[in-house]
C-alpha cells in the first residue's frame, strides 16, 4: 500500500478548511498576484495547490506518487526529484512552495531540491518553505518513518542564504488562523508551548476539540526568500 493511502488517507487526514486558510494567508502576506505561476513540490492530496488555484494563481505541482483523488484541473507531474531534474525550463515560476516536504530528504537530496527550485524561479521570484519545527516537535518527529532531516528556524534561514536567496526570513510558525488574525494571541500560545508537551496537548485537543491547544505546541518553521 502506498504512503499517501496510509499516512494521508481521508479518514486519518480529513479534508478541512485549513488549506484554504493557509493559502489565503500566504497569498496576502507575501503579496502574490492573480495570474502568477506557482509550483508546489510534494503536492500530496493536492489541497494546498487547489487553495492557491482558487485564489487565481496558475498552479503546477510534482510528486513521486500521484493521488487518485486529485482535482483534474491541477497540472501535476509524477517526478522523483532525487533522480530527475524538475521538468520545467529555467525561470518558469513566480513562486515555489512546499509544506512538510523537505524534512523527508537527506542533505544531498535537499541541496538538489534547493538548487532546482532556484533554477526554475524567475528573477525576483519567491520561495516559501514550511517544515516541522524540531525544537517543538522532537517528541513526535519520527512518528512518520519517512521523515529523516529535522530543521529549526536558523537551519532554514541558513539554507536559503547558502542557495543565494535574498531578503531571507524565517520564524517559528503557528498553524492557527486565529493567531494570524490576532497576533497578540501568539504570546498565550507560546506559554502553552512552554508548559505543555505534545502528548498532553494532543489529548486535551482530542477530548475538547480545542485545536488551539495542540497547534500552540506543535509549531512549523516558515522560511521565505527571493531570487
Amino acid at each position: 500500500m502506498s504512503y499517501l493511502k496510509v499516512v494521508y488517507n481521508r479518514k486519518r487526514e480529513p479534508k478541512t478548511a485549513y488549506p484554504n486558510q493557509l493559502t489565503g494567508y500566504l497569498f496576502k502576506r507575501f503579496k502574490f498576484k492573480m495570474g502568477e505561476k506557482i509550483l508546489e513540490l510534494g503536492v500530496g492530496n493536492g489541497d494546498f495547490l487547489a487553495g492557491f488555484q482558487n485564489l487565481g494563481l496558475l498552479c503546477f505541482g510534482i510528486d513521486r506518487e500521484i493521488s487518485m483523488g486529485l482535482d483534474k484541473n491541477l497540472k501535476i507531474k509524477k517526478v522523483d526529484i532525487t533522480k530527475k531534474k524538475l521538468p520545467f525550463p529555467n525561470e518558469t515560476f513566480d513562486v515555489v512552495y512546499h509544506k512538510s516536504f523537505l524534512e523527508h530528504f537527506y542533505t544531498l537530496d535537499a541541496d538538489r531540491i534547493m538548487s532546482e527550485s532556484y533554477r526554475v524561479l524567475k528573477k525576483g521570484g519567491k520561495i516559501i518553505i514550511l517544515v516541522p519545527d524540531w525544537v517543538s516537535q522532537m517528541e513526535n518527529f519520527f512518528e512518520d518513518y519517512t521523515q529523516v532531516h529535522p530543521y529549526d528556524r536558523l537551519a532554514i534561514e541558513d539554507l536559503l542564504k547558502i542557495f543565494n536567496y535574498k531578503n531571507v526570513t524565517s520564524e517559528r510558525f503557528h498553524q492557527l488562523p486565529s493567531v494570524w488574525k490576532y497576533p497578540s494571541l501568539k504570546y498565550f500560545s507560546r506559554l502553552l508551548g512552554i508548559f505543555m508537551g505534545i502528548s498532553l496537548a494532543r489529548w486535551i485537543t482530542e477530548m475538547t476539540g480545542w485545536k488551539f491547544i495542540r497547534w500552540s505546541v506543535e509549531l512549523m518553521v516558515l522560511g521565505y526568500g527571493e531570487k
